[in-house]
């Protein structure tokens, strides 16, 4: 009988929380002042309307509609 585990048991078990990164509401939608989408470093930038957390968090500081134009996020007022 082996006196050790097997080498793959004892170097697994290890997994990382999830982290719900994303647009929380798309283009077109309208959006309370709130988060619109969750990135790591800053694939998306602030447009009109919308501000950027320390974390690359974008969101609305106004109540609208999100306008996703190429890289940058606005918000319309409605």
């Amino acid at each position: 009988m082996a006196h050790k585990k097997g080498q793959g048991s004892t170097r697994n078990g290890r997994d990382s929380n999830p982290k719900y990164l994303g647009f929380k509401v798309s283009g077109g939608q309208a959006v309370i002042a709130g988060i619109i989408l969750r990135q790591r470093g800053t694939k998306f930038f602030p447009g009109f309307n919308v501000g950027m957390g320390k974390d690359h968090t974008i969101f609305a500081t106004e109540n609208g509609t999100v306008q996703v134009t190429g890289r940058r996020i606005n918000v319309v007022k409605a």
